[in-house]
Order: C-alpha cells, then sequence, then structure tokens
C-alpha cells in the first residue's frame, strides 16, 4: 500500500478502512478538543501524546516510541486490530498523522495517510461527536531494529535529514520548544512541510523526488530522519518512499534528545 491515498480512494474504500484522526499541536492546543470541534465523519481520535508516545524525558525525547504492548493496548482501544486497513489525518498536510502512518506500516500493517487530510473536506460534512469502535486484536510486535537509529548512529550516520523549517534547522535564534537552537552537525534540510501545496496535498511525485535527490537522497535506506521529537520524521520517511527513494530509518529521540546532550552542534553561519 502506498504512504499516501487520495480524497476518492478514500471515498470508494471507506467502508473497508478505520479512519484516524491523528491531529497534534505543538502551540498548547488540545488536539482532543479540535477533534471534537470538527472531524471527518467515523473517524476515531488517536491521541499522539498518549497513544504514540512514551512519556517525555531528557535522555528519550518528547514522544519516545511507546512500549509495544502499550502501542497495542491503544490502538486496540481505537478499534484498530491485526488486519485493519487504517487512513490517518490531520490539519496539517499529513505531516503529524505520518507519525501513526509510520508507526502502523513498520510493524507490519496496512496504513496510508490522507492526501490533503481536514483540508479536503467541506465543513458543513465534519462531525461533532466521538467516534467510537468496538476494541479490536492487536498483536504487540516488537519495533524493528533495521527501522531505527539512536543517537549514536544519528551523530555519525552518512546521511542524517533534518525535517525542521529552516529556521529552526539554522539555530539562529532560541529554539521555541529545546534547549539548544541549530541541528546535528551534517545533517541536510529537508522540511517536510515543504512538501505540501497551498491546499496542503503532495507536490507531485518527480518534485517530491527532486528535493530528496537535490539534499543527497538517492537512496532512503540510507537516510537517518529527525525532526523535533520524532513525529514530523515520519512525513519525510512516507514522502521519500512516495517517491520511490526506498525506507528509511527513524530517530526518535530527534533534536529533543540530542540537544540535551553535549553533543557538537550546527548552525547556519557554523555549517
Amino acid at each position: 500500500m502506498d504512504p499516501f491515498v487520495t480524497a476518492q480512494w478514500l471515498a470508494e474504500h471507506r467502508d473497508e478502512v478505520v479512519l484516524a484522526d491523528a491531529r497534534m499541536y505543538l502551540d498548547g492546543r488540545s488536539a482532543e478538543a479540535e477533534y471534537l470541534r470538527g472531524h471527518l465523519p467515523g473517524a476515531v481520535f488517536v491521541d499522539t501524546e498518549t497513544a504514540l508516545a512514551a512519556p517525555a524525558a531528557p535522555e528519550a525525547g518528547r514522544h519516545p516510541l511507546p512500549a509495544p504492548e502499550d502501542f497495542a493496548a491503544a490502538m486496540s482501544a481505537a478499534g484498530i486490530g491485526d488486519d485493519s486497513t487504517v487512513v490517518a489525518y490531520d490539519d496539517a498536510g499529513g505531516v503529524m498523522a505520518a507519525r501513526l502512518v509510520w508507526m502502523l506500516r513498520t510493524t507490519g500493517h496496512r496504513a496510508a495517510v490522507l492526501d490533503g487530510g481536514l483540508d479536503a473536506f467541506p465543513t458543513e460534512d465534519l462531525e461533532r461527536h466521538r467516534a467510537v469502535l468496538p476494541a479490536a486484536e492487536f498483536t504487540p510486535v516488537p519495533w524493528p531494529r533495521e527501522a531505527l537509529a539512536d543517537i549514536d548512529e544519528a551523530t555519525h550516520g552518512p546521511l542524517v535529514v533534518d525535517a525542521r523549517d529552516r529556521t529552526r534547522y539554522a539555530g539562529q535564534a532560541p529554539d521555541p520548544v529545546d534547549p539548544r537552537s541549530g541541528h546535528i552537525p551534517g545533517a541536510v534540510n529537508v522540511p517536510c512541510r515543504e512538501h505540501l501545496r497551498e491546499d496542503r496535498t503532495l507536490q507531485p511525485v518527480q518534485e517530491l523526488r527532486a528535493r530528496f535527490l537535490a539534499a543527497g537522497v538517492t537512496d532512503a535506506t540510507w537516510m537517518i530522519s529527525y525532526c523535533g521529537s520524532g513525529v514530523t520524521a515520519c512525513h519525510n520517511l512516507l514522502v521519500a518512499e512516495h517517491a520511490g527513494l526506498g525506507a528509511g530509518r527513524l530517530f526518535p529521540g530527534s533534536w529533543s534528545q540530542y540537544s540535551h546532550t553535549d553533543r557538537p552542534v550546527e548552525t547556519s553561519s557554523s555549517s
């Protein structure tokens, strides 16, 4: 299954999928409250903070991967089972929903991001009550080692890609959420939000591929992807796969882990 599906695809397969609202915000807003203000009909809410991450810690980052048993319990409670096909969306072009999709795909499940997300549907068609599905059987699966990179590998990796916006990557101002500004030395910047058009749908595949190639990513199997806390980095991984470049690895701790260490930092003036 491709990592992205269109609204038309969803309309044709709606009865065959579990639709998941996986919004997340860095500005203090409640994703659950936004979900209840309006979500796609029948979509269950999946909270990144509690379902897709273990508790934050300086040595692990703001959104470390949860234990497989905890992830399985959260999916089961949401009505997502071993045989479910999941389509996840958000209101940010998929850069947040990518975390859920990457976690599912990495553990062998069928899942995709809804291209365009909430913006692809009229406001009047949204539901404003919680959708609840029966609990489903979801078997815990260990996080595959080949899909992950630790802080040492991200520090010394030959192809490390930073998915954050150019301002945070450059580190010319205090970081809004992490203790130090800048990026991992040698990392190249491929801002995930620049994969999107104005309507928050993906750019054409050839343009996406060209962006990665320009950054030196000719084979994503060598790529280690990171961001602030391992959420939007998943979008770069899914987009690279969508562009035919293969599956890279996630550094889950990302900048929120790295910036708590005394490891060297690069900024645009020191690059």
